[in-house]
């Protein structure tokens, strides 16, 4: 199972969402073989995190340092199983971009906690949370919905290639 997280930069949101479920599933250990990766809707190719993206993840217990941005494309929308995006721009971007793939894209808050919303962009939008405060927001998100998303990923890979 591929699960693709896409934010705007590829340098905080997604980066930390794709560690902390990385880190799960290597606790967990779910059935079945998983490739988690992220991107940006206007990420500048071959940037790192963000230092303040880099020291919340230590805090976390997370290693994002060898992370590279990369721009989401229509190769890595296809071969991604399940696409979780932080915003309610992002993912209309993304349908509309790629109209084909509009079944496999979602909020990330839509599937870990069944409500529709944008998790702010800590260098965009104006926030009520600290950088800080929305690094563990994601990573409680993520663990939150760690089932959902799975089961998500599963199901949707099973229904674009039910030989396997």
């Amino acid at each position: 199972m591929k699960v693709l997280f896409v934010c705007s930069a590829n340098r905080f949101r997604s980066v930390i969402a794709a560690a902390c479920f990385k880190d799960l599933l290597e606790k967990k250990k779910p059935d079945g073989n998983w490739e988690v990766s992220s991107a940006g809707t206007w990420a500048i190719e071959g940037l790192p995190p963000l230092s303040q993206a880099i020291s919340i993840a230590a805090k976390l217990g997370l290693n994002i340092d060898q992370v590279r941005s990369r721009e989401v494309d229509a190769n890595l929308l296809q071969e991604a199983d399940l696409v979780l995006v932080m915003s309610n721009g992002q993912k209309e971007a993304l349908t509309l971009d790629f109209p084909q793939e509009k079944d496999r894209i979602f909020l990330c808050s839509e599937v870990c906690e069944n409500q529709a919303y944008s998790i702010p962009d800590p260098v965009e939008d104006v926030m009520d949370q600290t950088p800080e405060e929305l690094g563990e927001e994601i990573c409680r998100l993520v663990n939150k919905g760690f089932d959902e998303i799975c089961e998500l990923a599963v199901n949707l890979h099973k229904k674009r290639f039910p030989e396997r």
